[in-house]
């Protein structure tokens, strides 16, 4: 919208009529002679907001032939600017804004005379915002740092916060080697790994995979004695949750993914909505919130033993809509959109705050693997976050690695990153020395392994772990400081 500032000027049908015909009512020969030139209208109105990031010129226009006196007094903010006129018009050009911006402009005094004169104008001041930048990531690159001092639980358990504390202590300095239960609810790989190095990783994860079938007579999560077990040997604890839905209301078919197969083979898509999830009154929240008590009661029988646990749901939610190109989500908790997640994880985070749960340290899974396929639309925010993970496949590039570690650590300047997931990639030495410093690092289990020393392990063999136990930056669960678990 062009701003028109009233000015009362002698103006006459013929050009000529403008610098001379108005001599008997200006006054002086050359009307411009002593007149400060002033502003008529400019290209951007004073306060405007929504500005395109995109604008690169704002011209300003005068009543007389202007020149530029001083250019180095027309400034925009944190912007640098190049100044030109013509006739009675000047222009100030610049590069692409930042998205949600407020800038000034200003043309101080001095920075504008008039041609025929060198008489300054007033000053000039003009204020804008910008809007969105279709093409930045919902977050600007920073410096990591000034991270996060205690969890996001309120009054968590005290042996939660020691562990936050010497997570915090070492990261950037150290990473603590991780192993995935087979499947769910064991230390299988755990125990291959320290069999065949002599070294056991320093957390074990599980997964609430099977929670439909819990109890029954081949899995109960209320039996506690895996986790206990590796507890009392001085290991942490992680656990996620692969959630299985209905596919529908009241339907015996049951997935985390978007589609699955039923019982004949058929595909079968997933219609449990994430949005209605957490909308009273629906199937879905029906669901919802029976298996939230389910897991909170799971969860508090660990809490009751003074157990933290490193807890890493709902991961992977952006799917393939960003990095992989897919154009969806993998799960059906990232199915309806950034925005459902988000309250969706806001939901099972306050009912877990509700049921008493906290044990809990919360671990959010990007998808990013740089600045220009960011995902962290699907952030649920600083308050509902602890630490924030990637999990990366098939990647035996420790400099590309780094790089996604570099890229992750300057979205989320005040969270600590890890490698929450990872199969077939370059060991961790390797990685470390590219300038990936993950907090801690997980191998995904292998589907049929046989737990002998040279079995080729899909994700992560022997061989990988002992180039990794080698970097004296991995640390085991020998290496754990006792009163952690005290």
């Amino acid at each position: 919208m062009m701003k028109t500032i009233r000015r009362i000027i002698c103006l006459s049908i013929s050009a000529v009529c403008v610098f001379w015909s108005c001599k008997d009512v200006a006054g002086p020969e050359n009307p411009s002679d002593g007149i400060a030139p002033s502003v008529v209208s400019a290209s951007l109105e004073d306060g405007a907001s929504g500005v395109d990031v995109g604008l690169g010129q704002i011209s300003v226009d005068y009543d007389v032939p202007v020149a530029i006196a001083d250019a180095s007094a027309i400034e925009l903010t944190g912007m640098d600017v190049e100044v030109s006129t013509a006739n009675m018009q000047v222009r100030i050009a610049f590069g692409k804004l930042t998205g949600n911006t407020e800038y000034t402009l200003t043309l101080a005094d001095g920075a504008v005379v008039s041609r025929s004169g060198n008489v300054p104008a007033a000053p000039l001041v003009l204020t804008f915002t910008t809007g969105e930048d279709p093409d930045a990531p919902p977050y600007i690159p920073g410096e990591p740092g000034d991270y996060s001092q205690s969890l996001v639980t309120e009054n968590p358990l005290p042996a939660a916060s020691g562990l936050y504390e010497y997570l915090l202590s070492i990261y950037g300095k150290n990473t603590l080697s991780g192993a995935m239960a087979h499947v769910d609810w064991n230390t299988d790989e755990a125990q291959w790994i320290g069999i065949q190095t002599g070294k056991y990783p320093a957390i074990a994860f599980f997964d609430y995979i099977h929670l439909p079938d819990s109890p029954s007579n081949w899995i109960d999560y209320g039996n506690i004695t895996p986790v206990k077990e590796w507890w009392n040997a001085g290991g942490l604890v992680g656990i996620g949750w692969h959630w299985n839905v209905p596919v529908a209301s009241g339907s015996s078919t049951l997935t985390f993914n978007t589609e699955t197969k039923d019982s004949d083979g058929n595909t079968v898509v997933n219609t449990f909505s994430a949005a209605d999830a957490v909308v009273d009154g629906t199937w879905e929240n029906g669901v919802l919130k029976s298996d939230l008590k389910e897991v909170a009661d799971y969860l508090m029988l660990l809490q009751n033993e003074g157990i933290p646990v490193i807890w890493r749901p709902l991961h992977e939610a952006a799917g393939g809509i960003y990095t992989y190109g897919a154009g969806k989500a993998w799960f059906w908790w990232g199915a309806d959109g950034a925005e459902a997640y988000k309250a969706l994880w806001k939901y099972m985070f306050d009912y877990f705050e509700s049921a008493g749960i906290r044990n809990l340290i919360w671990v959010w899974t990007t998808q990013t693997s740089s600045y220009s396929d960011a995902d962290y639309a699907f952030y649920p925010g600083d308050e509902y976050v602890d630490i924030v993970g990637r999990d990366i496949y098939d990647n035996s590039d420790a400099g590309s690695i780094a790089g996604q570690f570099s890229a992750i650590a300057q979205m989320t300047t005040h969270k600590m990153v890890t490698l929450s997931e990872l199969g077939n990639v370059a060991d961790m030495a390797s990685q470390w020395d590219a300038g990936a410093k993950w907090l801690f690092f997980m191998p995904w289990y292998d589907y049929d392994n046989d737990y002998t020393a040279g079995y080729a392990h899909q994700h992560a063999d022997i061989a990988w772990w002992r180039s990794s136990f080698a970097s004296p930056a991995v640390l085991d669960r020998q290496e754990l400081p006792s009163d952690l678990f005290e």
